[in-house]
């Protein structure tokens, strides 16, 4: 329990899941939770994070209690996201954005956000609109999902903050949705981070093993995931590969592009293709969530002079 909390304490300084979860209160505003919660060992209350039905409840109660929403909901097998460290990412989202602005973190719906792939849960619009009042334009090639994100606004009354819309080319990022005359202060990405559906199974096996100490040989479902969720050609570092190429194609329609990097062994080969782009300023952000890490790649083609130029003209 200790190794728990000292797992939350890594989280943002902002991130309202840096305590242990509060269940009798997680129930009181979830009712259907109930039927998750019970004491393990240590005769604390838990849920079962093997049970995708328990993990869905369980970030049904999440949201409601923190981030005032009404209801949240997935179709079956799709991916259901941790929600402290999407939250961590709005966060350092946020820290990003008040470096351009004396520290003082831009708040509203002047702040305009790009979520490409953004699935069934919508999350990273959810929790930024409830956060910081930003909007949101989120993309996907899966209708599926689109639907049930959309559902998820609506039934939250997000539609004039949160727009959602079909990149109907799958092999395109930003191309096919983006006009001239289009602006975001920051585009957002949880690319698929696996190469072939054989290695997101052999991962969630490994994640699943981790969680019951002891070892798995069939991957579950606890989590969730579609295949474009999962995995594309080669990666994410194809992904990033092609992020970063459109990205230079749209330069001048993006304060700041941002991704998160699961293998860090990728970095080196993102930070080069980068500077043979000649972005004008490059930050990696790390996140920490107990053993494992992730970081934020973030960049911009705008020099100084020009992000001041959008500032004044945009958030103020």
């Amino acid at each position: 329990m200790k190794k728990q909390q000292e797992t939350k304490k890594l989280l943002h300084p902002r991130s309202k899941h840096r305590d242990r979860y509060d269940f009798k209160k997680l129930a009181e505003i979830n009712p259907k939770l109930k039927d998750f919660v019970a004491k393990n060992k240590f005769d604390d209350l838990t849920v079962d994070f093997f049970n995708a039905k328990a993990v869905l409840s369980l970030n049904t109660s999440l949201l409601q209690l923190h981030y005032n929403l009404k209801e949240w909901s997935i179709p079956e097998n799709f991916l259901c996201p941790p929600i402290p460290g999407r939250a961590d990412y709005i966060h350092y989202a946020a820290d990003l954005l008040s470096e351009e602005n004396d520290l003082k973190i831009p708040k509203g719906n002047n702040i305009n956000c790009m979520d490409i792939g953004t699935g069934a849960s919508c999350i990273y619009p959810l929790i930024g609109n409830a956060e910081y009042g930003w909007n949101f334009v989120g993309t996907d090639i899966n209708t599926t999902a689109l639907k049930a994100a959309q559902n998820n606004v609506t039934i939250n009354n997000k539609q004039a903050q949160i727009v959602l819309t079909l990149q109907k080319d799958k092999e395109s990022i930003f191309e096919g949705l983006l006009k001239k005359t289009d602006h975001f202060d920051l585009c957002l990405c949880n690319p698929p981070f696996h190469s072939s559906a054989e290695e997101a199974a052999k991962s969630s096996m490994r994640k699943n093993s981790n969680l019951k100490n002891k070892k798995i040989s069939k991957p579950a479902l606890n989590f969730g995931g579609q295949s474009a969720e999962l995995w594309c050609a080669e990666g994410e570092y194809g992904f990033i590969q092609q992020m970063v190429k459109e990205s230079e194609l749209y330069q001048n329609n993006f304060l700041w592009f941002t991704v998160l990097v699961s293998k860090g062994s990728n970095l080196h080969h993102f930070e080069k293709w980068l500077e043979e782009k000649k972005v004008t300023k490059t930050k990696i952000i790390e996140m920490k969530q107990g053993q494992k890490v992730s970081r934020l790649l973030c960049w911009t083609f705008l020099n100084s002079k020009q992000r001041n130029v959008w500032i004044n003209e945009r958030w103020k």
